[in-house]
């Protein structure tokens, strides 16, 4: 099984990338949100401090542009974009990916709350702590690609937490909070759908005792699945308690591989509603920037599937 994701293989030609700046921050009017009252749970030390950067403007594009990206975070936040359309009372958790290297900040997060704050759903972007496992920056490698994000996870299960917390006075219906993720993220939504009866760390305050179970989850190109061998993952342990889910990935998926079948198969298994939409190209990593290819057009699949799920209204 192939690991990582597209802007991994860019960190590896660092003279492509622009200097690194200051960590990451989102754009006026909103602010990030400490996850944790004090020093996170399993901290573990990195390289550096959190810098965010951006791929070289000329040779590594997406939809015809740059995109960026954010590393070394220790400190991981939340940022809250209220909608801009009629409030439905949803509320979704994005998880940007990135090889749990990196975190592709605007690609798989801003521009995925720019989408659904304008189909009137909360969005709750999570700049979850990365380099974390599987990824481990002391040797650049992965030694088990298919171990428990511990780090990623806490933060998800912590982040839903706060979601649902202050529910009220974010405009949020507590029984309709969602994740969605991508590569890295993507595999992340398929780790609380499995990983939400107990917490692995334990709790700081009143957010630690509310659930941490998605009421919906969607997978876009998620990675570390299954085994080689096409078997599921051990670490994502299915049942019928496992949230309805839609998942995408395109035949091409050269990065990690097209696994998403995998994890379909078990969710039909167990008997939780699941969606899968395959499509011949698409690759790896487009986010939600439009391109010739058919794939590129899979908001409005999730649009629909969520209406259809009573999630938003018809």
């Amino acid at each position: 099984m192939k690991s990582g994701c597209l802007v991994l293989g860019i960190l590896a030609a660092s003279g492509g990338l622009s200097a690194h700046a200051a960590a990451w921050q989102p754009a006026p009017g909103h602010a990030q949100l400490p996850l944790w009252p004090g020093t996170p749970p399993d901290a573990q030390a990195v390289d550096g401090p959190e810098y965010v950067a951006s791929t070289d403007a000329k040779k590594e594009l997406v939809g015809g542009k740059p995109y960026l990206y954010a590393g070394d975070i220790t400190v991981p936040t939340l940022t809250v974009y209220g909608p801009r359309a009629k409030n439905t009372g949803a509320a979704v958790l994005v998880l940007p990916g990135g090889g749990f290297q990196i975190l592709a900040m605007d690609l798989e997060g801003t521009e995925v709350c720019d989408w659904l704050t304008a189909e009137g759903i909360s969005c709750v972007l999570l700049k979850y702590r990365v380099p974390s496992k599987p990824y481990d920056w002391k040797c650049d490698c992965r030694p088990d690609n298919l171990m428990v994000p511990t780090q990623g996870l806490e933060d998800v299960q912590r982040a839903i937490g706060l979601i649902r917390l202050n529910a009220k006075r974010w405009n949020i219906d507590p029984h309709r909070v969602g994740v969605i993720g991508f590569s890295a993220g993507g595999y992340l939504v398929a780790a609380i759908s499995t990983h939400f009866q107990e917490r692995l760390y334990k709790p700081v305050d009143g957010a630690d005792y509310e659930s941490c179970r998605p009421d919906f989850a969607i997978g876009i190109y998620p990675g570390h699945l299954a085994t080689d061998a096409g078997l599921l993952n051990p670490n994502l342990p299915v049942t019928k308690d496992t949230p309805s889910t839609f998942l995408l990935q395109a035949e091409d998926d050269h990065t990690d591989g097209i696994q998403s079948p995998v994890y379909f198969a078990a969710l039909q298994k167990a008997g939780v509603p699941a969606e899968l939409h395959v499509y011949p190209h698409g690759g790896h990593a487009f986010g939600l920037r439009r391109t010739p290819e058919p794939i590129t057009a899979w908001p409005g699949l999730v649009d629909t599937w969520l209406k259809r799920s009573g999630i938003t209204p018809k």
